[in-house]
């Protein structure tokens, strides 16, 4: 099993990068996908979902209307647009694999993780 997350990078205040997660190894297309981030010294905090299907999501309060979360089943990848980036998302950014409904909130029902890809804001 493995998530393959890429697209980190140093990026000014208000503006945009996207993050993918490229998955192998498990049935793909049977697992809603989470994004979470963890900056220094705070805990690992969920940023959004997505189900199986990609026919719906769930956000965190902090990136809605921000970021968008969308997967392409065919590619087994899934992607984490961001726009409109802050100082305070700047934090390592984990994509992670999970059965069941959407959400967010409990990292311990995510059941496959890959490693992170580091996103720096700053001017």
């Amino acid at each position: 099993v493995q998530l393959q997350a890429s697209g980190g990078g140093l990026v000014q205040p208000g503006g945009s990068l996207r993050l993918s997660c490229a998955a192998s190894g498990f049935t793909f297309d049977v697992y809603a996908i989470g994004w979470f981030h963890q900056a220094p010294g705070k805990a690992r905090e969920g940023v959004a979902c997505i189900s199986s299907s990609g026919s719906s999501d769930v956000y965190a309060d902090s990136v809605k209307g921000r970021f968008t979360i969308s997967r392409d089943n065919a590619k087994n990848t899934v992607y984490l647009q961001m726009n409109s980036l802050k100082p305070e998302d700047t934090a390592v950014y984990y994509c992670a694999a999970k059965g069941g409904s959407i959400q967010v909130v409990d990292v311990r029902t995510y059941v496959y993780w890959g490693q992170g890809t580091l996103v720096t804001v700053s001017s």
